[in-house]
């Protein structure tokens, strides 16, 4: 009989799982943990908005272009509301990226965006149930690794983005393929940002909670349940507010910032329970979860 795995459940059945996942919801009280992250996530967003902008001003000929690329991405996840709100503040943002401010915006954006991800720790080692022994400076430190570390996987996620269109654009006019497959290919851009959420999350999962041992796994059932689950309620909450906005309503101007913290909100939701599903099956198997193969 094959030794249980995490991608096996622990040998949980699905509907047990469910079931075992449902409980611990409930008892690690993750529908108020993800409020706790929602504010955190308010007070973290735009700094790391500045950051990102400070890191593609670095690239002054590719600049305009990485910064289209990624408020393109960005209107496609983000309610309309917020996401207008997130390109005037970015426009003004954008603005203090110049010259002498740009080594200082970008350290003071890093510090203050990595607290979020501290508050993602904290979560996670509830989730896990693990008392975090680390020191204090240790764990932002960690957060601020982290922040970093995602913020250039971003980059890179762009710049890919960017060079692969440009290349492919010049290899159908090459080679005269067909514009299908030009589009074809283009399409796996999608996937390819899809793959990059889920790494995300499984990079937070397994350096956030302090485990005694730790063995990396690219994707998780939590990492790959947990994206799939926020992608599905950012899209309902858009067609939500297409056809019943209410926020702009009863908050008048906050509505666009109500309509931002309700879908960090959503989004906090998610990264808990993927990473509660993959505390589930550890906790089934007898061993931490980011141990598992």
């Amino acid at each position: 009989m094959p030794k249980p795995t995490l991608w096996t459940r622990g040998g949980l059945s699905l509907s047990r799982l469910t079931s075992n996942i449902y409980g611990a919801i409930r008892d690690d009280d993750l529908i108020g943990r993800a409020s706790g992250l929602a504010f955190n996530f308010l007070l973290a967003f735009f700094p790391l908005m500045l950051f990102v902008l400070s890191l593609f001003s670095m690239f002054a000929s590719r600049s305009l272009q990485l910064e289209t690329s990624f408020m393109l991405y960005c209107s496609k996840i983000l309610p309309l509301s917020a996401f207008e709100l997130l390109r005037q503040i970015t426009s003004e943002l954008s603005l203090e990226t110049d010259g002498g401010k740009l080594t200082v915006s970008i350290a003071l954006a890093l510090w203050f965006a990595s607290g979020g991800v501290s508050s993602m720790i904290s979560a996670l080692n509830a989730t896990y149930r693990v008392p975090d022994t680390r020191s204090w400076l240790r764990i932002r430190l960690t957060a601020l690794g982290l922040t970093l570390v995602l913020a250039f996987l971003l980059l890179f996620a762009m710049f890919t983005v960017l060079i692969g269109t440009r290349l492919v654009d010049w290899l159908g006019a090459v080679l005269n393929l067909e514009t299908t497959s030009v589009l074809l290919w283009k399409a796996i851009q999608w996937p390819a940002a899809l793959m990059f959420l889920m790494a995300s999350f499984s990079l937070i999962y397994y350096f956030g909670p302090d485990l005694p041992h730790k063995r990396w796994h690219w994707i998780t059932p939590g990492s790959l349940v947990g994206v799939l689950l926020w992608l599905a309620a950012s899209w309902g909450f858009r067609l939500y507010l297409r056809y019943f906005n209410t926020y702009s309503a009863s908050y008048g101007s906050l509505g666009a910032v109500m309509i931002l913290l309700v879908w960090m909100y959503v989004a906090g939701l998610a990264f808990l329970v993927g990473s509660e599903i993959d505390a589930e099956i550890g906790r089934t198997l007898a061993i931490p979860a980011a141990q598992t193969v």
